[in-house]
C-alpha cells in the first residue's frame, strides 16, 4: 500500500453521515491511523492521523442538515473526477504513483489522470465515498 506523505496543513475536517465508512476508506487508501478522539456525547467523531503530515477529523453529520454530503457527492448530478474544480479537493503525494493508481483501479474507484505539460508531475483525481474530491500527485524527476 502506498502511503501519502507531506502536506502543508495541520488538519482537515469532513462531515459524514457514516464516519466509520469514511474512516475505513482513508485508512485503507492512504494509510491514515486512527487516533484517540474526544467524546462529544451528542455526535460521533473519528480522528485520523497521517504521520509526518496532518490529521483528518471526521464528524458525524447532523440529521437536520439539508445539504448534500460533499460538494460533489453521489447526490450531485455529476460525479466525474475529470470535472473536479480547483480549490475543492485535498492533494496528497505518494512515493509510488503507478502502484497507488493501480490500487485505486483494483478497488473499482473511478479516476481521472493527467500530466502537467512541460513538468514532471502526474496527477490522479477521484472521490471519497461521500463525494469529497481527492488528488494524488507524483513529481517524477
Amino acid at each position: 500500500m502506498a502511503v501519502a506523505k507531506g502536506a502543508s496543513l495541520n488538519h482537515v475536517s469532513r462531515e459524514s453521515s457514516d464516519v466509520r465508512r469514511l474512516a475505513n476508506f482513508y485508512k485503507e487508501i492512504f494509510g491514515f491511523e486512527e487516533i484517540e478522539s474526544p467524546n462529544f456525547g451528542e455526535f460521533k467523531v473519528i480522528w485520523l492521523n497521517l504521520p509526518q503530515a496532518f490529521s483528518l477529523h471526521l464528524i458525524e453529520r447532523s440529521p437536520t442538515t439539508k445539504l448534500p454530503e460533499g460538494p460533489y457527492s453521489a447526490a450531485s448530478p455529476v460525479l466525474d473526477p475529470s470535472h473536479l474544480p480547483r480549490g475543492h479537493h485535498i492533494c496528497f503525494s505518494v512515493s509510488n504513483f503507478d502502484s497507488f493508481v493501480q490500487t485505486l483501479k483494483d478497488k473499482g474507484i473511478e479516476t481521472f489522470q493527467r500530466s502537467v505539460p512541460g513538468r514532471p508531475i502526474r496527477q490522479v483525481f477521484f472521490f471519497d465515498p461521500d463525494g469529497n474530491g481527492l488528488e494524488v500527485a507524483s513529481r517524477d524527476e
